[in-house]
């Protein structure tokens, strides 16, 4: 089947083509990451705060139990 263009679908697959996609969309969303940060719309991951919750509680647990 081919497009109004006179392209293939082939064209469209070729390791090249997904390859530079991939790698425009990954620009994108670091660029867009990059400016919602730049407005103060970031956010700490959670797994960053389960760790710092689970270091907390560690110390005073180790305060209680070791003095």
């Amino acid at each position: 089947m081919t497009h109004p263009e006179g392209r293939h679908d082939d064209e469209h697959r070729r390791p090249e083509s997904i390859r530079q996609n991939r790698y425009e969309r990954r620009r994108a969303k670091i660029r867009e990451e990059i400016e919602r940060n730049r407005r103060g719309e970031y956010t700490v991951p959670t797994w960053v705060l389960t760790l710092v919750l689970v270091l907390v509680v560690a110390g005073w647990l180790a305060l209680v139990f070791l003095s």
